[in-house]
């Protein structure tokens, strides 16, 4: 049990690392348009989607979408072990 709650800690830190790095890279339109950053859109924008068809950017410029997306893979992360410690 306690190996599938580190795995789930793993994955959600690769993830919320991805997010951070995908955020900080749309500064640097260059960066974003390489393979690496066309590798990160590919695998964060589906998550990061129907969170910002949900929260609107700020004043038109300010997304903080990817914000409300990282804390909720936090809970999901939580929610899932918590699920599981209360099964096993």
């Amino acid at each position: 049990m306690e190996q599938i709650e580190n795995y789930i800690g793993i994955l959600y830190r690769i993830y919320s690392y991805m997010i951070i790095i995908y955020v900080l890279m749309s500064w640097l339109p260059a960066v974003k348009e390489s393979f690496v950053g066309e590798l990160l859109g590919k695998l964060v924008e589906p998550y990061l989607r129907p969170f910002r068809k949900l929260i609107p950017p700020i004043g038109g410029i300010l997304d903080i979408s990817p914000i409300i997306a990282y804390f909720a893979l936090g809970f999901v992360a939580q929610g899932l072990i918590a699920v599981l410690n209360f099964f096993f």
